[in-house]
C-alpha cells in the first residue's frame, strides 16, 4: 500500500477556492443587508428578527431552483442570469401570500469550484435580493468531486418572509366579476425549458439572431421578473384579493391555485402583447394555444385579482412602480370544466 500522502485537495475539494469565494461574496452580500439581520455571512446559523412593526408577524417560506435553465447556462457560459431566476422563483411564492420577503439562501453544488464561475452565480442572487429588498444572509457551496460533470453545477434556494395575521392572502374574498390584472414577464423566465431547449435543437442555424429586440441568447436567458416591491407597494394601497406567480403549468394551472371553489377565470388574449420570443417557440414547437398556455407564461409573470371598482387605480400603482400591467380578463361562476378559459 502506497504511503504517499493524500490531501482534501489531491481528493478533488480545493478549501482555498472556497475561501476565496466567500472573500468575494461577502461585499455583495453586504449590499442586501436590511433591518432584522443579527450577523454577517460566515457562521453556522444565519441570524434574522421579525422588524418590530410587525404585530402578528406569520412566517411564510418558499424553495426552488432553476431547471433545465442551468443546461443553456452552462452552453453559452451565461450565469450572472441564472441567480436572479432562482431569487426570483422564491421570492415571487413568497410574495403571493401577501408576504414580504425578509431573508434569502443559497445552495450552489459542483463537482470542481470554478470561483469566477461562482462568483458571477451568486453575484445574481445577490442583485436579484437587493432588487426584492430581500437579505442574503447565509448559503452553502458545496464541492463534491465525482457528483458533476466538470464545468456544471446545480443551484437551489429558500426565501423566507413575514406577513400579519390578518393580511394573508388566501384568494377566500374573490367572487364573480372580480378582476384579473396581468404582470407583463420579462420572457421564459425560468419553467418550460425543457421544450425550449427542444425548440434550440429543433431549429439548429435557423434559431433568429433576434427576439423582441434582444440577442437571441439574452432573450432566451432573460431572468425572472421580481415582482416583489411593485406588488407591495400595491399592496399598501389597494384591496387585492389574490396574486398568482404563473410558473410551471402556466396560466391554466397556476391561477385555480387561489379561486375559491365554483369560480374560474375567464382571460382575453388580446389584452396582452404577444411577443417574438412566444410567437418563435409556439411556431417551432408547433403546439397550440392551450399547450402554451400550459407550459409557459405566455406574457404575463404575475396576476393580480381585485375588485372591478379599485381595479384602474391598482394598475396606475403598478404601472407607477415599473410594471407593464393589463386587465387581462375576469373571475367567473364555473362549478365544470377548465377553471381558466383564454379566449382569442
Amino acid at each position: 500500500m502506497s504511503k504517499t500522502p493524500i490531501s482534501y485537495k489531491d481528493a478533488g475539494v480545493d478549501i482555498d477556492a472556497g475561501d476565496a469565494l466567500v472573500e468575494r461574496i461577502k461585499p455583495l452580500a453586504k449590499k442586501t443587508m436590511r433591518e432584522g439581520v443579527m450577523a454577517s455571512i460566515g457562521g453556522f446559523g444565519a441570524l434574522f428578527e421579525v422588524p418590530k412593526r410587525y404585530k402578528e408577524p406569520v412566517l411564510v417560506s418558499g424553495t426552488d431552483g432553476v431547471g433545465t435553465k442551468l443546461r443553456l447556462a452552462f452552453e453559452w457560459g451565461i450565469h450572472d442570469t441564472v441567480g436572479i431566476d432562482l431569487v426570483a422563483m422564491s421570492v415571487n411564492d413568497v410574495l403571493v401570500q401577501g408576504a414580504e420577503p425578509l431573508f434569502f439562501l443559497d445552495y450552489f453544488a459542483c463537482g470542481k469550484l470554478d470561483v469566477d464561475t461562482a462568483a458571477s452565480v451568486i453575484g445574481g442572487i445577490a442583485a436579484g435580493c437587493e432588487a426584492s429588498g430581500c437579505a442574503l444572509i447565509g448559503g452553502e457551496t458545496a464541492e463534491m468531486p465525482g457528483m458533476y460533470p466538470e464545468g456544471e453545477y446545480d443551484l437551489a434556494g429558500f426565501a423566507v418572509g413575514a406577513v400579519e395575521k390578518s393580511k394573508i392572502l388566501t384568494g377566500a374574498q374573490v367572487r364573480a366579476g372580480d378582476v384579473v390584472i396581468g404582470l407583463a414577464s420579462h420572457g421564459v423566465h425560468s419553467n418550460g425549458f425543457s421544450l425550449v431547449r427542444k425548440c434550440i435543437e429543433r431549429a439548429g442555424a435557423d434559431c433568429p439572431q433576434t427576439l423582441d429586440g434582444k440577442p437571441f441568447k439574452s432573450a432566451i436567458m432573460a431572468p425572472t421578473r421580481l415582482y416583489v416591491k411593485s406588488v407591495l407597494a400595491a399592496l399598501q394601497e389597494h384591496p387585492i384579493k389574490a396574486l398568482a406567480h404563473i410558473t410551471g403549468g402556466g396560466l391554466l394551472e397556476n391561477i385555480p391555485r387561489v379561486l375559491p371553489e365554483g369560480t374560474g377565470a375567464d382571460l382575453v388574449r388580446s389584452r396582452w402583447p404577444r411577443t417574438e420570443l412566444f410567437d418563435w417557440l409556439q411556431a417551432t414547437a408547433g403546439i397550440d394555444d392551450v399547450e402554451m398556455n400550459r407550459t409557459f407564461n405566455n406574457g404575463i409573470g404575475m396576476v393580480v385579482v381585485i375588485d372591478k371598482a379599485h381595479a384602474q387605480a391598482c394598475m396606475e400603482t403598478l404601472r407607477q412602480h415599473g410594471e407593464q400591467a393589463f386587465e387581462i380578463g375576469e373571475i367567473v361562476q364555473r362549478d365544470g370544466g377548465a377553471l381558466v378559459q383564454v379566449h382569442a
